[in-house]
């Protein structure tokens, strides 16, 4: 993959707080498996075109794959979720430590709004691009015991975003976020993540980001609703529903 020409000065992003893996097993429903219950690693972890050595997702129809090797997640997001689930103790033990979101990259000094799709970055001996937002599942609603959860995640705009991999390496908790590449400074993914939310169907905006180097799923996405005028229904995704 070609990538832009790097800026003669690369700039410091944030920090790697944690990284972290995880093995599919069954999970809360009849014949459902996933990894989001992933668990810190030490030392350094191999990263290669699929994602970090070690780790696994529990249905490949819509997680993993090069498009989301890597999931990203902003560890200062934490403290309003705590705020707005206090009242939930099982929500809230999870969010005491890094991966209550399933995340492979707990970030410090980059969120939502400071990501644009398409920045290239490099950590530790790794070189990573932002390749699209998270569109939560009800996963998260089982994993919270929060019966809405994913859809919070997502009105939220702290759903995280995905990393493809454009040069294996290894990272490692501490490793800078060294921002290499930014060809797409209008578009963070906070801004793409209200578009699906508020189901924009505007056909400027949709013209515009697909103008962008989206993956296919998220050109199937704005895509149709540049088509029929109309936004995707997202109830087997929010709550599992047929």
């Amino acid at each position: 993959m070609n990538m832009t020409p790097l800026p003669s000065q690369p700039t410091a992003l944030g920090t790697l707080r944690a990284v972290l893996t995880g093995r599919a097993q069954p999970y809360t429903r009849p014949g459902s498996r996933s990894a989001i219950a992933k668990q810190q690693r030490s030392g350094p972890v191999a990263v290669g075109a699929q994602g970090l050595e070690d780790d696994e997702q529990g249905d490949l129809r819509v997680h993993g794959g090069p498009d989301k090797a890597v999931h990203c997640y902003a560890w200062p997001q934490y403290t309003p979720w705590r705020e707005e689930l206090a009242g939930h103790a099982a929500a809230q033990a999870l969010l005491a430590q890094p991966g209550a979101f399933g995340e492979n990259f707990s970030l410090d000094g980059v969120q939502e709004a400071q990501v644009c799709i398409a920045d290239q970055w490099r950590i530790g001996s790794a070189v990573f691009e932002v390749s699209q937002g998270r569109q939560p599942c009800w996963k998260l609603n089982d994993r919270f015991q929060v019966p809405d959860m994913a859809l919070r995640v997502q009105r939220s705009l702290r759903a995280g975003w995905y990393l493809r991999v454009l040069q294996p390496g290894t990272v490692q908790a501490g490793d800078t976020v060294w921002l290499l590449a930014r060809p797409q400074p209008a578009w963070p993914i906070a801004r793409l993540l209200e578009v699906i939310d508020r189901r924009d169907c505007t056909p400027a905006t949709l013209r515009e980001i697909l103008a962008l180097p989206l993956p296919p799923s998220w050109q199937r996405l704005f895509q149709r609703r540049l088509d029929s005028g109309q936004s995707e229904a997202w109830d087997a995704r929010l709550q599992g529903q047929h």
